[in-house]
């Protein structure tokens, strides 16, 4: 039997949708701006599997100015914990020198106590009479309220404050202050509060690799990019890994077929239509969630490399939110005329 060989590159098709910046993320971050005189730190929340893609230029150009801590959340689901993650970890921490990064687990609870302590130092040698807020920040669905509950539960021993769900927009309005730090007289501490946001996508995403890579993490809604076409990333992704087609063999053999992939799970998992037709965009969304619970491989999405971040940094075009409009305009035009041509 001959060796398997994985596809070597991945083409995105051209109708990919290219944003997901919807109403309350503008209405979210230009009340984010009017708070930030009584901020006195700004963590902002990045997906570990995607530490380049989650970030979000919009964060840095408008909250500019307050103390900023970057938090790469989800770390129990891109990390082994094997000597090349941290070799990964110090790369990125490099990346943001002389500026602090932490990596989180928000069911680890070493990792909530790591963040938990860096809020304590903070407010101790900032003594501040009113007590020291911090506004957590970051894309849809990066884990804010998640980080948000872990520290309430750590610091205060007190029930969740926020919802969370399996996909973005549960957060819609910026919440009051919920303390994670309990007043201390003799540390001289007035308590410790996190204030939760919605989250906030980019205006405009160029790259169309980067759309899939934030819809593959759950940014995005199921519904904008079509189940069966991530599936099919997600498969080219898994097949790059060394163990990648041993993951779902319960389903297929090794294959670059997505159709061939989704067939064998909606049979496997007897999802199936009438007359005995697989399923399979159902399958398609129970492969991809079933990634994103961390049951199908471990392992980051983007390049981690040696000046990585200032790369990315100097290839993001910077669009405007007014530019990226004129931008989706202009696809949508363009898709119609190409729909109008393909009729006639």
């Amino acid at each position: 039997m001959a060796q398997f060989v994985p596809r070597s590159q991945f083409l995105p098709q051209l109708s990919l949708p290219r944003s997901y910046f919807l109403g309350h993320h503008a209405s979210g971050l230009s009340k984010m701006k009017t708070m930030l005189s009584s901020i006195d730190l700004i963590i902002e929340c990045r997906d570990y599997r995607v530490p380049l893609t989650s970030r979000n230029p919009l964060f840095e150009s408008s909250l500019a100015g307050k103390q900023r801590l970057v938090v790469y959340t989800k770390r129990d689901l891109g990390s082994k914990g094997k000597l090349a993650d941290r070799k990964r970890e110090a790369m990125i921490q490099r990346w943001h020198k002389p500026h602090d990064t932490l990596f989180c687990n928000h069911k680890s609870k070493r990792d909530v106590k790591t963040v938990l302590t860096y809020a304590k130092d903070l407010a101790e040698h900032s003594q501040n009479l009113l007590g020291t807020r911090i506004l957590v920040v970051g894309m849809p669905n990066v884990g804010k309220s998640s980080l948000l509950n872990a520290l309430r539960m750590e610091g205060v021993h007190k029930a969740k404050a926020a919802s969370t769900g399996a996909q973005p927009g549960i957060t819609r309005k910026i919440a009051s202050g919920v303390k994670i730090v309990e007043k201390d007289a003799e540390k001289g501490l007035e308590g410790v509060y996190l204030v939760d946001t919605p989250g906030v996508f980019i205006p405009y995403v160029p790259d169309a690799y980067a759309m899939l890579k934030l819809a593959l993490v759950g940014s995005v809604k199921d519904t904008i990019i079509a189940p069966t076409t991530l599936c099919d990333y997600l498969l080219y992704r898994l097949n790059l890994e060394r163990d990648g087609p041993a993951l779902y063999r319960d389903y297929c053999h090794p294959t670059n077929d997505i159709m061939e992939l989704l067939e064998g799970t909606s049979k496997r998992l007897g999802r199936l239509k009438k007359g005995g037709i697989p399923d399979v965009e159902a399958a398609a969304l129970w492969l991809i969630q079933k990634w994103r619970q961390g049951n199908l491989g471990h392992f980051v999405l983007d390049e981690v490399e040696e000046g990585g971040l200032e790369k990315h940094v100097n290839e993001d075009c910077g669009l405007s939110v007014n530019q990226a409009r004129k931008l989706r305009k202009q696809e949508r035009s363009m898709k119609a005329k190409a729909g109008h041509v393909a009729v006639v």
